[in-house]
């Protein structure tokens, strides 16, 4: 996967291929995606993709590094949806750090432990120059201010600004409410980096008003409106058709799924309520034979197969039967096994099968003779749902099934007929239980098949960016500003701990702890710095030259003046070209109604698992490196 002309084998291999394959996401960080070709030589195949975590999947890593960097933007993604852009651009900046630490002669205990330390002020930065949602509800604008060691927006923009400290506290009051930020960082590795938990800002004493739900999805957007405007609609919907009494407004989205449609214009996008499918020419002939009617329903939750077993069965290793190794035998299994499972749907009347996974395509057919529709890949929520309403148990096998795991009262329903549109008669039908479950689906459609899987990803992110906002009840300033403000203090820290080392060797004092934590600390600033540079240019307006120039400067006046460093900051580019652009750190009287804002959790969970990655790759190397046998080896961290 990777040229063996950029890794140099002498030194810390592992590190050098993160590096290399964080170098392919760059240009989809920021909020212009761009769509690419990816290409496969053995067989002529493509993929069209527009985001970091589909690059990475697509390039199938074989090496075990590329593995790890896969499993950690699968886990990542599997929970956000969005941010691993971020994640796998700060994991090749961060080990091209800790590569400069060790060239330097700087041990990898001392490089974790500074590296620990510089994640704990940027978390801490987080907390404090979070905005809570009742600062939002006060005020019709995204506009921030910060007050002593909290955050908030005012209607009227204050001259009173302070510093944001960049020392560790308690807690940090903001209005009525108490901001539990007490919270430190532990380092546990594991494969998937479930280790540590992600931080947000809790609310203790009162529920907070929620804010216009128009500017958080605007501010949240990213760049991908069309796709906003579908995730708020499903909120309102949400929000209309919950019948209980909420406290405080949530987003659910284990009750959203998504329907893809590859015929239909993108702006036949659309929000239906209920569960909407795709079904083809087949199945859509058995559909129009059983519309409109109650049917029972069997609910399997993985694959409909013979030789699907569930992830806690074990089986015997080495072990195998005499009749396995004939395949008039494995055939004839096969057979047993679905004139079984026909028998039994026909015994208990089912002529719907929702299935999580994939069906078997012999029992498709043999159902499809007995007008049974079998629709796979439902989302496991979604099962559970259509089950709990219709009095059904969902079974992780089909020869489970019983008169009281099948659910009454499903129908089926023609939502829209596509003959005249595609060459095959497929027809999106609607599966409904004639009660009120929440369940929405959002339709998503393009004339280019190969920009559907794209579309859909931006959905999800938006969604989840929306449902994320409300759980944290808390939003980050955007476009570069959480980033400008931790650089700020990751820079400050680095010279205070620079300028305590020389007094220390000055008064002959004693060796300090950790001399390197000033090297460690400047180094890991500039991952950060290098984010924002990245971003600045893949916006289109200036090279990649220009924007380090540009922020160069700016972050010369924005350490110079204390006033400055005490707002918020926001990424601006003025100027219609390279020659007349420069980067306005906007202070609260300044900035636009609307602003560009991230997600608290979702910004800290994308840099703790950047950093542990790099720390689980850099022990490895060096692990293999001195055989872990050395005194360095003794005292790293056990995975």
């Amino acid at each position: 996967m990777l040229e063996s002309g950029i890794i140099n084998r002498r030194h810390h291999v592992g590190l050098q291929k993160v590096s290399a394959l964080a170098e392919m996401g760059h240009s989809f960080v920021g909020p212009y995606k761009k769509y690419k070709f990816i290409q496969d030589d053995t067989n002529g195949g493509s993929a069209l993709v527009c985001s970091c975590f589909r690059v990475i999947e697509s390039l199938e890593p074989t090496c075990a590094v590329g593995q790890i960097v896969l499993d950690t933007i699968q886990a990542h993604h599997e929970v956000y949806r969005t941010g691993s852009g971020c994640l796998l651009f700060l994991a090749g900046a961060w080990s091209r750090a800790a590569l400069d630490c060790l060239e330097r002669g700087i041990s990898v205990t001392h490089i974790i432990s500074a590296m620990s330390e510089g994640m704990d002020i940027c978390i801490d930065v987080c907390k404090k120059s979070s905005v809570p949602f009742e600062a939002l509800a006060d005020t019709g604008r995204c506009t921030a201010t910060s007050r002593g060691s909290g955050s908030q927006l005012v209607k009227k923009p204050t001259p009173e600004t302070s510093q944001v400290s960049g020392h560790m506290r308690g807690t940090a009051t903001v209005g009525h409410q108490t901001l539990n930020i007490s919270v430190q960082r532990k380092v546990k590795l594991s494969r998937h980096f479930y280790g540590t938990e992600v931080v947000s800002p809790v609310v203790l004493p009162d529920q907070p008003k929620f804010p216009d739900i128009s500017h958080i999805s605007t501010a949240l957007s990213h760049g991908c409106d069309n796709s906003m405007k579908l995730a708020v609609e499903v909120v309102q919907m949400q929000w209309k058709t919950d019948q209980q009494e909420m406290n405080y407004p949530t987003f659910d989205t284990t009750k959203v799924m998504t329907c893809v449609l590859p015929c239909l214009p993108e702006d036949c996008a659309c929000v239906v309520p209920g569960c909407v499918v795709l079904l083809s020419s087949e199945q859509a002939s058995i559909a129009h034979q059983i519309k409109e009617k109650p049917l029972k329903v069997a609910f399997i939750n993985g694959d409909l197969s013979h030789t699907y077993r569930h992830l806690g069965f074990k089986s015997l290793t080495g072990l195998q039967r005499v009749s396995q190794l004939s395949d008039l035998s494995h055939s004839s299994g096969e057979d047993e096994w679905l004139e079984k499972v026909v028998k039994l749907l026909l015994t208990l009347e089912v002529h719907l099968i929702l299935t999580a996974g994939f069906a078997h395509e012999k029992l498709i057919q043999s159902c499809l003779q007995h007008k049974i529709l079998i629709v796979e890949k439902v989302k496991l929520s979604v099962i559970r749902m259509i089950a709990k309403s219709v009095g059904a148990v969902p079974v992780t096998y089909a020869t489970q099934l019983s008169k009281h795991c099948v659910g009454t009262g499903v129908q089926v329903a023609i939502w829209r007929d596509l003959s005249s549109f595609e060459r095959t008669a497929s027809t999106v039908v609607n599966i409904s239980t004639g009660m009120n479950t929440g369940l929405v689906t959002v339709v998503i459609s393009s004339c280019l098949p190969g920009k559907l899987q794209g579309l859909e990803d931006q959905f999800w992110a938006c969604a989840h960016r929306l449902h994320h906002s409300m759980k944290d009840q808390a939003i980050l300033p955007g476009a570069g500003g959480t980033e400008i403000l931790c650089f700020h203090h990751l820079q400050r820290q680095a010279e205070y701990h620079s300028r305590r080392h020389t007094e220390a060797f000055r008064h002959n004092a004693g060796a300090v702890v950790n001399p390197y934590k000033s090297v460690v600390l400047g180094l890991m600033a500039g991952g950060l710095l290098d984010y924002i540079i990245t971003v600045m240019a893949n916006s289109g307006t200036i090279s990649a030259v220009t924007a380090k120039a540009v922020v160069s400067h700016q972050l010369q006046k924005f350490h110079k003046d204390q006033n400055i460093s005490g707002k918020f900051p926001q990424l601006i580019l003025e100027g219609e070209n390279e020659a007349s652009a420069t980067l306005s750190v906007m202070s609260s009287e300044e900035v636009p109604s609307i602003q560009i804002y991230d997600n608290v959790s979702v910004k800290q969970d994308a840099w703790r698992r950047a950093l542990d990655l790099v720390f689980l790759v850099l022990q490895t190397d060096a692990e293999i490196i001195t055989g872990g046998g050395s005194n360095d080896g003794a005292d790293l961290m056990l995975l």
